[in-house]
């Protein structure tokens, strides 16, 4: 396996080098960092801390997918820029993947915050992947490149690309494994909007998506500098 890192940024300054310290711990080829045009030196620090960096308009699917393209592995794991895994992930992601009908998958998650919401949360979000076959992209998601270039990659929109590419997964009948993990998550975004409050406008998105509302136009809910909202 050729494991690929990709994470995309705008403006995380402040904790991408420990990130890419992190994903360069898991023995990838490389990581890839996608930077949507920052303002605070995040591609400078991210080149200095050992990752690839490249430069695109800002948009979260147009970022990923710029990563992929730069990328060589066979093996893609987009990582948002505030969650980070475990050493053990590499031998997860590499034993799920010798199933030849794994298309790919996500990880179990652990919000970085000891109050019990939180592990309701972390519980509904592993039972989404096994029941639903959606993991979200705070969970880690990794593909089979061969998979991600026969679907034409993410959505170039700014909002839930993670979520239409899951969709054409189980269009396709293709195989998403939930691995152990963990997957570290930072509970910024959580801590910031409520927990309740951030829960139920994630539904609401959801809900407008299935209406036939397009995601750029849902996109508006979130800051217009978060590229990697959390759900």
């Amino acid at each position: 396996m050729r494991l690929s890192i990709v994470i995309p940024t705008l403006n995380e300054a402040a904790g991408i080098e420990q990130n890419i310290q992190r994903a360069l711990a898991l023995q990838p080829i490389e990581v890839v960092v996608s930077d949507g045009q920052s303002t605070d030196g995040t591609g400078d620090l991210a080149r200095s801390a050992g990752a690839t960096v490249v430069t695109c308009e800002c948009g979260r699917g147009r970022q990923l997918n710029a990563g992929a393209r730069a990328a060589t592995g066979d093996v893609l794991l987009f990582l948002h820029a505030d969650c980070w895994l475990e050493s053990q992930a590499t031998e997860q992601i590499e034993a799920a993947l010798r199933d030849e009908t794994v298309m790919g998958g996500a990880f179990q998650q652990r919000i970085e915050d000891e109050r019990p919401v939180f592990r309701w949360l972390e519980s509904g979000n592993s039972a989404r992947v096994r029941w639903r076959r959606t993991p979200y992209g705070d969970q880690g998601i990794f593909v089979r490149r061969s998979a991600f270039e026969s679907t034409g990659g993410f959505a170039e929109v700014r909002l839930m690309e993670d979520v239409l590419l899951m969709r054409e997964f189980r269009r396709r009948g293709w195989r998403i494994e939930l691995l152990p993990g963990p997957i570290h998550v930072d509970p910024r975004r959580w801590l910031k909007q409520g927990v309740l409050r951030q829960t139920l406008r994630n539904w609401t998105l959801l809900a407008g998506l299935k209406l036939g509302i397009s995601p750029d136009r849902l996109a508006g809910y979130y800051a217009p500098n978060s590229v990697v909202p959390e759900r």
